[in-house]
């Protein structure tokens, strides 16, 4: 069967392959792959920034943003032959470590994990894969178009989980989020913001293409401008760009008692002035929280699940702005200006191997 491949480590190595049908022992659920989002992860390992092979294996098959339909299941499983699901991406540390134990492996404290698509095991772009039951998320027929959103969604499911337990610290009755970028992320963050009834702003530098309508039609307010011009001063903040002076705006700009959430990973070895205690007076003094999160674990992918059932299946379908068929691979790593989401659809117009 066919798979798109990286050497981990090696540039322009990408490339589909021919390998083996998945063994037996990788799982007793068997999965037709249905389709896979691109991301910058996927992008960092294709630029062999990052990845790591399967032990024993000198190629890594990518493909973590996931969607599949079951062949096989076994009885008592609670999956049948035709149901849609999803693979978790990242699984626990097998000696485990007490996070890992407990099932908060996003919380790994000793780096043991691996990750489908990323680190130490096979993604989701290939034909066929296999799984535990309990390592899938089935989703309901009325998301086949749009179940691959489900790993994203889980990120910005942690992060709410998460501000809203910080909240709990004290009195919390937020009104006003702001969002720091309009990509995948980031809308599906405003989404999450607006099914809790806030107020929802979503920043970002565009002023044309397919973002600003889409936050719009969420029912948020969408902005071009830097976050300080605005005059804003939300209660919840999710930064959702990496960008560091986005990233320095979002932790100047809000409201007393605020909590700021950290999804976007930033790139190093640029030096920025920081007034470190102007920063340390100001949360000190509002009582702020600034924390960081990544990952996601089965909580989250079933409150992700629920999030995208509960939305407009229409406006999810919009968010994926381009489906290139596996074969194609190449042309869907290919930046376009309106680019929301590309998707490879791995049953479509697959190519030949090398």
């Amino acid at each position: 069967m066919q798979a798109l491949t990286v050497t981990p480590g090696e540039k322009d190595s990408l490339r589909l392959r021919d390998i083996s049908e998945p063994a037996t022992n990788q799982g007793s659920l068997l999965v037709e792959g249905l389709s896979v989002g691109l991301c910058g992860t996927d992008a960092e390992i294709v630029a062999a920034e990052y990845g790591e092979a399967p032990p024993g294996q000198d190629y890594l098959v990518l493909g973590h943003e996931n969607l599949g339909r079951v062949l096989e299941a076994p009885p008592g499983s609670g999956l049948a032959e035709g149901d849609l699901v999803v693979g978790i991406v990242r699984r626990p540390d097998p000696a485990p470590c007490k996070a890992c134990a407990a099932g908060e492996w996003d919380m790994c404290l000793n780096g043991g994990y691996a990750e489908h698509g990323i680190r130490g095991l096979d993604g989701f772009a290939r034909e066929r894969w296999r799984a535990e039951p309990e390592s899938v998320v089935k989703l309901g027929a009325g998301l086949a178009d749009v179940g691959v959103l489900l790993e994203p969604t889980t990120i910005v499911a942690k992060a709410w989980e998460q501000i809203n337990r910080i909240g709990q610290r004290a009195f919390f009755d937020p009104h006003l989020a702001v969002v720091t970028g309009a990509g995948p992320v980031g809308l599906l963050a405003a989404l999450l913001g607006v099914q809790q009834g806030l107020e929802v702003h979503v920043f970002d530098v565009v002023e044309d293409g397919p973002k600003p309508q889409l936050v719009r039609d969420l029912g948020a307010a969408y902005h071009a401008e830097p976050l300080p011009e605005s005059g804003l001063k939300p209660d919840v903040l999710v930064e959702c760009t990496g960008v560091t002076p986005v990233v320095l705006d979002a932790l100047k700009c809000r409201a007393q008692d605020a909590v700021t959430c950290l999804t976007g990973v930033s790139s190093t070895g640029r030096q920025t002035p920081v007034d470190v205690g102007a920063l340390n007076r100001q949360e000190v003094l509002m009582n702020g929280v600034i924390f960081g999160s990544v990952n996601a674990n089965q909580r989250h992918y079933d409150a992700g699940a629920r999030a995208l059932a509960a939305a407009d299946k229409a406006w999810l379908g919009r968010l994926i702005t381009r489906r290139v068929p596996l074969g194609d691979y190449a042309d869907a790593f290919h930046h376009e200006s309106d680019d929301v989401k590309v998707v490879l659809d791995i049953q479509a117009g697959q190519g030949r191997a090398r």
